[in-house]
């Protein structure tokens, strides 16, 4: 079963230093039909302004995963250590026992515009990791790249989330095909340009809800970029 939501149909919220479209339920946005998809619960596309950024806050037991496409993220702790997260590089914290940090656009002069993904772990009580690798705009098209799994191999981030965790770009005759199991979900999103998931057609932020089927097939790229994620049921 696959079903389609174009990204028209996100919810959205605009804090002028913060613009933001909510694949799932998050903050002022409530939609009881997309709470989050099996251990998926939060992904976010957010803009924010030059200058500007998220004083310090705190998280625990969550996966955050940002994957940034233009601009340059940092973080920084409480103890005033700053994290810079450049364009083409995709950043885990894994917050465990608890992290406080502060999330800012370290660009003076374009929006950091990047992708927040959270994913519920398997486990509580972990000790607090970051980690970042490159992402797929730095590495071979036409392939779909492992960014983040448990027991991830070297060049990709490790989760406590039973979740694995694909990026790829696409174009003309490049195709990649995953093999899928039925018991488990899986969640396609568009980061930009267009392409065909199993014969559905998709634009830039649009997704693909996919369950009980055994593979997935990406092909008639133009200009695409697209995470794949493998989800717990």
């Amino acid at each position: 079963m696959l079903t389609v939501r174009k990204s028209c149909d996100r919810g959205h919220a605009d804090h002028g230093w913060l613009r933001s479209l909510h694949s799932f339920s998050f903050a002022g946005y409530r939609d009881a039909r997309y709470m989050g998809f099996g251990n998926l619960r939060v992904l976010n596309e957010d803009r924010i302004a030059p200058g500007a950024g998220l004083g310090l806050h705190s998280h625990r037991d969550v996966e955050i995963l940002s994957y940034v496409l233009s601009g340059v993220l940092a973080c920084r702790d409480c103890g005033g250590r700053v994290q810079s997260i450049p364009a083409g590089h995709v950043q885990r914290i894994c917050a465990g026992t608890g992290v406080t940090y502060a999330e800012f656009n370290q660009a003076p002069d374009q929006p950091a515009h990047y992708l927040q993904i959270w994913l519920e772990p398997g486990c509580r009580g972990a000790v607090p990791e970051c980690a970042q690798v490159p992402g797929p705009a730095l590495q071979e098209a036409g392939l779909l790249h492992l960014l983040a799994a448990p027991a991830a191999p070297p060049g990709a981030l490790a989760l406590h989330a039973d979740a694995r965790v694909y990026a790829g770009r696409f174009d003309g005759a490049d195709a990649a095909a995953l093999a899928l199991d039925p018991a488990r979900k899986c969640y396609v999103h568009m980061v930009r340009g267009t392409l065909q998931a199993n014969g559905r057609a998709l634009s830039g932020g649009d997704a693909v809800f996919i369950e009980h089927e055994t593979h997935l097939d990406l092909r008639h790229g133009q200009g695409a970029e697209v995470l794949v994620l493998d989800l717990a049921a």
